[in-house]
């Protein structure tokens, strides 16, 4: 048998009354996947107030660059001097330049109006490896590097920067960052993006500026996605965005990096273009509506149930060679556990916000006290079992009862709900299981199967779900990370219990 088939919410708006003014001086994407397009949503998506100055013009998709034209120099100086000759500016980041003479305008600009905070991503090579930046520049643009605050480079590129092989592994990509923190006298961030492995971490190097080369690692997973176009951008501006906030690298990165890693995660659901497709910068704003959570949290229920078909205990209810000290062990647990969890949709009926759902919660408590304990009296009451209460048992109960205790309706119900869903499927698998093997007549379970066929806990378990996501649809951001924290732990708490008998019975 098996199962058919929210992310972290990260502070991202600036905590001060200001909003952090940021311009970015970089190159056009048509497609909106990288260079302005790109760091004008990422400073959005961090709270910032996005401004941009263009060095040029590409055609190019997910799929390359085909063309670049850069504008002349005058019209960027005026772009330039008309954004600073009105607007303060707290940060500026620095992505594609082009050619020598915009690399000149931008670092006479620099040494004009001294921002107060500076991050030169080196644009050199485009994700799809088309070259972004004409070789007789990059003279110049390794003489821009000691006017940023922050150097960005993938691993190419800074082995570009310092003439040298590309580093192929994590302690040889350290040192060239080292080298090149010393050379500038700034910090550079080394960034893993381009090394092998399941790991993907980051690096900040010398983050006082003052080459005392102190070396702050932030540790993240690989994310296995095709679509990273404009990742670095994306990442420059951001961490731009959050230092004017934060005035500390660290704290800057340790913010920047968890959203840029849901960015990935969450890049598939924008399906943009036919190769490597963009980042979904605003991944934590989305708009949810009816049926988007419930979907959500059956993903994170779908490994539990597979985990759960896999379990000898239901292997043996299915088949009947279940031994029945096993069963019985279960059914006492059940027993148990159905007591507290009368209490905990009590709870959830006293917090419901409406009367239908009021009304619904309150004659489920009562049924699991009535209907189902009967059940359970009348299978135990010619056989032994303990009445001791389980660990799996206790810690299941011990986790509804403290988010029974949060205060959160829509919480609450995320760890309700798999009590109600994750059974509801497993026994429909055991009863269709049960029917297509011809209902035996021998089969020591038949009548506990038979139950498993009922409509109205079915229609039940889908008012759960829809009440469910309907408090999810009226919660915060935050309180819906942690409703998936609660369902996904309730999960694992039904895969144990299942499992339980072969442990303790």
């Amino acid at each position: 048998m098996t199962a058919s088939s929210f992310s972290p919410v990260y502070p991202l708006v600036a905590s001060s009354t200001q909003t952090p003014r940021v311009l970015s001086i970089a190159g056009s994407d048509p497609s909106g996947g990288a260079g302005i397009q790109a760091d004008v949503k990422s400073i959005a998506a961090h709270g910032g107030y996005a401004m941009a100055a263009i060095t040029a013009l590409t055609a190019q998709n997910t799929l390359g660059v085909s063309a670049v034209h850069v504008p002349p120099v005058e019209f960027l100086r005026q772009q330039l001097e008309a954004i600073s000759s009105d607007i303060t500016i707290d940060a500026v980041k620095i992505g594609m330049l082009g050619d020598a003479a915009v690399i000149d305008e931008v670092r006479r600009w620099l040494e004009a109006v001294r921002p107060a905070v500076v991050v030169l991503d080196p644009v050199m090579v485009a994700t799809s490896g088309d070259r972004l930046l004409q070789g007789s520049a990059e003279k110049a643009l390794r003489s821009l590097l000691p006017l940023a605050d922050l150097i960005t480079p993938n691993l190419p590129e800074l082995a570009m920067l310092l003439g040298e092989a590309e580093a192929d592994d994590w302690a040889s990509a350290l040192d060239q960052g080292k080298r090149l923190a010393a050379d500038c006298g700034n910090t550079v961030l080394v960034k893993g993006g381009h090394l092998a492995g399941s790991e993907c971490p980051d690096a900040l190097v010398n983050t006082s500026g003052l080459l005392r080369q102190d070396v702050v690692e932030v540790a993240g997973p690989r994310v296995d996605t095709k679509n990273s176009h404009g990742t670095g951008c994306s990442l420059s501006s951001a961490l731009a965005t959050v230092q004017a906030r934060t005035g500390d690298w660290e704290a800057s990165l340790r913010e920047v990096k968890p959203w840029l890693l849901q960015a990935l995660k969450a890049s598939d659901a924008l399906d943009v273009g036919q190769g490597s497709g963009p980042v979904n910068h605003f991944h934590h704003q989305q708009v949810l509506r009816p049926g988007n959570f419930a979907s959500e949290l059956w993903k994170e229920a779908t490994p539990e149930l597979d985990a759960i078909y896999r379990l000898s205990f239901i292997e043996g209810l299915q088949s009947g060679s279940l031994p029945e000290p096993a069963f019985n062990y279960y059914l006492a647990q059940d027993a148990i556990y159905l007591n507290g969890y009368s209490r905990v949709l009590a709870r959830a009926g006293a917090l419901a916000p409406t009367e239908e759902e009021q009304l619904f919660w309150a004659k489920a408590s009562q049924q699991c006290l009535e209907v189902e304990s009967e059940l359970h009296r009348n299978w135990l009451s010619t056989r032994e079992a303990s009445t001791v209460t389980g660990p799996v048992t206790k810690s299941y109960v011990d986790h509804l009862m403290a988010a029974s205790a949060s205060g959160s309706y829509g919480v609450l119900l995320a760890a309700v709900l798999p009590c109600y869903w994750l059974y509801a499927e497993v026994g429909q698998q055991l009863h269709t299981a049960y029917v297509d093997a011809g209902a035996p007549s021998g089969h020591p379970y038949a009548d506990w199967l038979k139950t498993y066929a009922d409509e109205d806990f079915a229609a039940a378990t889908r008012n759960a779900i829809n009440f469910t996501d309907a408090a999810a649809l009226a919660a915060s951001a935050g309180e819906r990370a942690v409703m998936v924290e609660a369902f996904r732990d309730s999960c694992r708490y039904e895969t144990a219990f299942f499992d339980a008998p072969r442990l303790f019975a």
